[in-house]
């Protein structure tokens, strides 16, 4: 049985990755060591789901607790597996722009570091193993801020004769911005990933992913707005939108259609290769039109407030090209637009949050 190494098993893109892949008789190793509770509290650890993976998928996951950090670590567990693994998932990440600020030595060493130690010792174990990696747009900084933003009322849109009004390229570059420190560690992975690729001639590639979602996020006010923002509608806790009068846009990709990117990469890999991936423009949105599809889909009302101050590095709008990806990959297209995405997290998580909204009540 072939084997694939997932690391951040617990999280968003990483538990969806071990349930498809063991689905395509993967044995799959997970590690993860639930940073997530460090990172945004504890009401977003990703133990729960580490624990309803392994009961539901018994000896085709083996979890494991072990920070990317710790080359020794990573290196072992390549070792142990080196002779049946044919797929390394890298989803393991510090995913906060804000969050980077306050710790960014612990940013730093998670995103870059312990990338560094997975693609080491990937060459010296299992060098022909497909390397995938979770990169972000994140890595063109603050660059598309500097487009030719039109207000539509509801979003800022590009003109329809620009070039990138499809989707940003690969041609966007990434100098002379700001990048947040969160976006400069995710560059240096990036940069990683790819010199191994073309240096030591192995097969990897960097999926620099737009907004990544889906029902099992685990949104935080620092991370995974969709996720949080339905959250808040539903529990009737207030949200504030950083910035842009709420008319920033975002493309929004569900976790199944980044993972079956992923299967149809190893189908077909090759060295060093790079795509932006997102909802392009069949699924996007902005802040405001996303607000008011939760409301329709909760049939509640959001509480939120609009404040001047936008986050550092934060895009005002960003649609990626998937042009390239469905060029090498014709197989693979969206199976998710946004309005099934969101009605998809409301309804895996109505019932708990709305206990959540009830104990809320009783508290005032």
């Amino acid at each position: 049985m072939p084997t694939a190494i997932v690391t951040g098993s617990g999280g968003l893109i990483g538990s969806e990755s071990v349930a498809y892949f063991a689905a395509q008789g993967f044995r799959v190793v997970g590690l993860d060591n639930d940073m997530r509770a460090y990172f945004f509290g504890p009401d977003s650890t990703t133990q729960p789901t580490t624990d309803r993976l392994a009961a539901e998928l018994g000896d085709t996951f083996l979890p494991l607790t072990v920070d990317i950090r710790d080359a020794g670590a990573v290196m072992d567990v390549l070792a142990r597996h080196a002779g049946d693994l044919e797929l390394i998932v890298h989803t393991a990440a510090q995913p906060s722009h804000d969050w980077a600020a306050s710790e960014p030595q612990t940013d730093f060493g998670v995103n870059a570091n312990g990338t560094l130690n997975l693609l080491e010792a990937a060459r010296t174990h299992a060098p022909d193993a497909t390397f995938v990696f979770t990169s972000t747009n994140k890595v063109y900084g603050d660059r598309p801020n500097f487009l030719p933003l039109e207000d539509r009322g509801t979003r800022l849109e590009l003109p329809e004769d620009h070039p990138w009004y499809g989707g940003v390229d690969l041609t966007m570059p990434i100098d002379t911005c700001t990048h947040s420190l969160f976006g400069v560690s995710k560059v240096a992975a990036d940069l990683l990933v790819q010199e191994y690729g073309r240096y030591f001639d192995m097969p990897t590639v960097c999926f620099r992913g737009g907004c990544l979602t889906g029902p099992q996020h685990a949104g935080a006010r620092l991370h995974g707005f969709l996720s949080y923002l339905m959250r808040c509608t539903v529990t009737g806790e207030p949200y504030t939108i950083f910035g842009y009068e709420g008319k920033q846009v975002r493309d929004n990709i569900h976790a199944h259609d980044v993972v079956r990117a992923f299967h149809a990469f190893h189908r077909s890999p090759r060295a060093a290769a790079v795509y932006n991936l997102g909802g392009g423009r069949e699924s996007n949105v902005s802040m405001l039109e996303a607000i008011e599809l939760c409301e329709q889909i909760s049939g509640r009302t959001l509480d939120y407030t609009l404040s001047d101050d936008a986050r550092i590095g934060d895009h005002r709008w960003w649609i990626s090209d998937l042009d390239a990806f469905k060029r090498d990959h014709p197989e693979w297209r969206l199976e998710y637009g946004i309005e099934a995405v969101l009605q998809e997290i409301h309804d895996f998580n109505v019932e708990r949050w709305s206990e959540q909204r009830a104990a809320r009540a009783v508290g005032r």
